[in-house]
């Protein structure tokens, strides 16, 4: 008896592959479908789809599978990199692969999908799925239906490439109809196999990033899109220190591109900080001010609560008020925490401070190995910390050897800031080795 049809998404890289090799090994009848998100600079350097279909293409002749290309450019930009700009705007640091996965890999591609007659999606996700029946029986993904239980997502087996945190927006519908072949392969497993099985991509450098930005300078990027508008940094006193390019620019917890790599925390009457690196600590868009602090392990940085709203439970319900773990970000160890339900969303008390938690990424929840589900940080406690009132700069002393009256009085220049560089996301502040939007 022949096995349902599997339509994979084929994206070039070695993970989706392997999966649809897994499968084809298992009697599935494979399809490949490459999906392009992006057409804006797709030529360039920075950007290109077009060797990944090559990739793409090249895995599906090795494999004997047929593929096709589709293009989901324009709900790609109508549902995900909207709201990716529009978060921005509003100062805070979206994830888009999260609503891409939701939107486009799950929605988009789901519906092309079951139009080719498929009855299951596949993609090189690390993560796992299976259903739980009613009497309690545990059965595999790939052997369940909608109907046949409740559906759950689970973390992948190589903790160093979970990716349930980018997942945890999928619902029922969705995970029923959802395969995840690598999910309980290890990475280096899956490069075995790419070599043995002699796909042309067994050794293709794993992509980070989103594919609109790819390895362009951040900032650049997204001034293309976004009117900054320059303001004041300001430090735990309320004494300027600096100049930002425009709120949008910058996320909590970013280091880099700050132009404060001159400023001491001893210079010019400050607190002593010795040599500390300057971190963002706040964003206020009202007054337009970016407030930056000393040393990572600063007061502002720390954080034992926060609410998130626009929740989604991959369950279809929210779980009993209980202790479970979170991740406020990609990679980070789960922390243990104590969920509290409110009107608008949830509220997560942790047993030790957070780091950086930051509005606009996701507090995904779980229970043990098995994703709940989580929502977008509107607050935490660093966020909701009065701040100082701001201090007046002294008055300029005059320049010891004017010329002339006039020049006598001109204030002296404050050196220049270096030119900006891209400023690393929430995810990124913490984990260098983390997607850059994330």
């Amino acid at each position: 008896m022949t096995k349902p049809r599997v339509v994979v998404g084929l994206s070039g890289g070695v993970d989706s592959a392997v999966s649809a090799w897994l499968l084809k090994q298992r009697g599935y009848e494979v399809v490949g479908i490459f999906m392009k998100n992006w057409e804006d600079d797709d030529d360039s350097a920075y950007c290109s789809s077009r060797q990944d279909w090559l990739d793409a293409a090249a895995v599906a002749d090795v494999i004997g599978i047929d593929i096709e290309h589709v293009n989901f450019a324009a709900e790609y930009k109508d549902r995900v990199f909207a709201a990716f700009l529009r978060e921005y705007e509003a100062g805070r640091t979206p994830n888009p692969d999260i609503l891409c996965n939701a939107e486009i890999k799950f929605k988009a591609f789901l519906d092309h999908a079951m139009r080719l007659g498929a009855d299951k999606i596949a993609t090189g996700h690390y993560a796992r799925v299976r259903c739980v029946t009613p009497d309690g029986r545990v059965v595999p993904a790939d052997e369940a239906s909608a109907g046949d239980g409740r559906f759950e997502l689970l973390k992948g087996v190589d903790p160093g490439k979970d990716q349930s945190y980018f997942l945890h927006r999928l619902t029922q519908a969705q995970l029923s109809r959802a395969l995840f072949p690598v999910g309980h392969l290890h990475k280096h497993e899956v490069r075995r196999l790419a070599a043995e099985i002699g796909l042309p991509n067994a050794r293709k450098k794993d992509s980070t990033g989103i594919c609109f930005i790819g390895e362009r300078p951040f900032r650049a990027f997204l001034q293309r899109y976004l009117h900054g508008t320059p303001g004041p940094i300001v430090d735990e006193h309320g004494r300027e220190i600096g100049r930002h390019v425009g709120l949008s620019f910058y996320t909590l917890g970013q280091r880099q591109g700050l132009g404060l790599g001159g400023i001491r925390g001893g210079d010019a009457g400050r607190a002593p900080g010795e040599h500390a690196p300057w971190f963002v600590a706040r964003k206020d868009v009202a007054s337009d001010t970016l407030w930056a602090v000393q040393g990572h392990d600063h007061p502002w940085l720390q954080s034992r609560w926060l609410h998130a709203q626009d929740v989604s439970w991959i369950a279809g319900e929210a779980p009993t008020a209980a202790r479970f773990s979170a991740k406020t970000r990609y990679r980070q160890s789960d922390a243990a925490c104590t969920l509290q339900l409110t009107a608008t969303g949830f509220r997560l008390t942790f047993d030790a401070p957070q780091w950086a938690v930051t509005p606009g990424q996701s507090a995904v929840l779980y229970d043990g190995e098995v994703c709940l589900g989580g929502g977008v940080i509107d607050q935490s406690e660093a966020t909701q910390r009065p701040l100082p009132a701001r201090v007046q700069s002294p008055p300029r002393r005059p320049a010891r050897h004017a010329r002339s009256s006039s020049a006598s009085h001109a204030p002296k220049r404050s050196p220049a800031a270096p030119a900006p560089t891209a400023p690393a996301s929430g995810a990124d502040a913490a984990d260098p080795s983390a997607p850059r939007a994330v």
